[in-house]
Parts: structure tokens; sequence; C-alpha cells
């Protein structure tokens, strides 16, 4: 249903899983995670989401719970617990599912919406005050195509070809390099008739 990146994705299909990550603080610690390759501590965890490092202990212990992450290495003295990521994105899977697994993948799937959304309005909000390089440089574009399902397939799948090396978790970038979210959104709209 929904890649959140390509490469090694983890396949999520179960439901419990999906109610588990359909939380904006663990999708932000996953994103986070996934997209860096890092290991945090609750601590530093609480310092990325804006939560208490006992809240975030909590969201890291559950989303172990569901093997989304695990414990990392010890950076010192093993006294303080690091977590990491078990993937490098997620794959909501819901072909052939059952109405819980879809309904719950559904819930999910608005979490991210509305943090994209929120994203992008920021992005609007902001533009004028960026630099004349980067106010150009991004963008937003909405169009509608007439594909075969085999042409929307080989286009997401150039475009995942195309991003795939720019990945801040893979990527040596040139100094003035900035982190930027990429969306990209293509699907078939209800036939008419």
């Amino acid at each position: 249903m929904v890649a959140m990146t390509d490469g090694q994705s983890r396949r999520i299909s179960e439901p419990q899983v999906m109610r588990a990550l359909a939380h904006p603080a663990r999708i932000e610690i996953m994103e986070y995670l996934n997209n860096t390759g890092a290991a945090i501590t609750a601590t530093e965890c609480a310092e990325l989401v804006g939560l208490s490092p006992s809240a975030t202990s909590y969201h890291l212990r559950e989303l172990a719970k569901y093997k989304l992450i695990e414990e990392a290495p010890s950076r010192g003295d093993g006294r303080e617990r690091v977590w990491r990521s078990t993937s490098t994105g997620l794959r909501i899977e819901t072909e052939g599912a059952d109405p819980a697994a879809i309904s719950a993948a559904l819930a999910l799937v608005d979490v991210f919406l509305e943090r994209d959304v929120r994203r992008a309005r920021e992005w609007v909000e902001r533009q004028p005050d960026e630099p004349e390089p980067w106010r150009d440089a991004g963008g937003m574009t909405s169009l509608e195509m007439l594909v075969t399902a085999e042409e929307l397939k080989s286009l997401t799948a150039k475009i995942n070809a195309l991003v795939e090396p720019l990945r801040a978790r893979d990527r040596k970038a040139p100094p003035e390099a900035r982190r930027v979210h990429f969306n990209y959104f293509a699907f078939p709209v209800e036939q008419e008739g």
C-alpha cells in the first residue's frame, strides 16, 4: 500500500504493529533512525520529539516490542540504553488483508499524511525568508496524467532510482547541502461512470 522508502524496507502487514506505529512521536523517531542510521538514547530522542526522556523511553520500548528498533551497542560504560532502527524504511502492506489490517493501515497513513501536509505548510510559510537558491529549488506539483498501470509502475521505479542515491542516510553530501523532505504521491483517481 505505502512505501516510506525503498531499499531495505521493513514490510509491515500486522494490524498491531501498524497501530503501535501510528503515533506522531513514534513516526518521528522511526523517520530519524531510518533516515540517519543513527543510534540514540531516550534523552537524545526526547530532544528530537519534544517529550520527556521517560515518555520517549516508553515509545522506544514499544517500537522495540514490535522489532522496529533494537538496542545498539553501548557507547561507553553501558549504563545508558542506545537504540537503532532495524531497517532503512517501512513498507505498509494491505494486499489480501483483513478489515482490521486495512483499518490500522488507514490510521497509520493518516498520521503520515498529517505530518507531510504540516511540513508542506511550514515550507510555504517560511519560503519567502529562505535564501534565493532554496526558494527557487523547492516546489510542489499537482497534475493529472493518463497512464497505464505499467507506465505508472515504471515511473515510480524511475523516480525511486533518481532519489535513492540522495538519501541522507547514505550520502556524503557537499557542505552546502540541506536536509530535504521528498514526498511522492501517484495514484489512480476514481473512474467515472
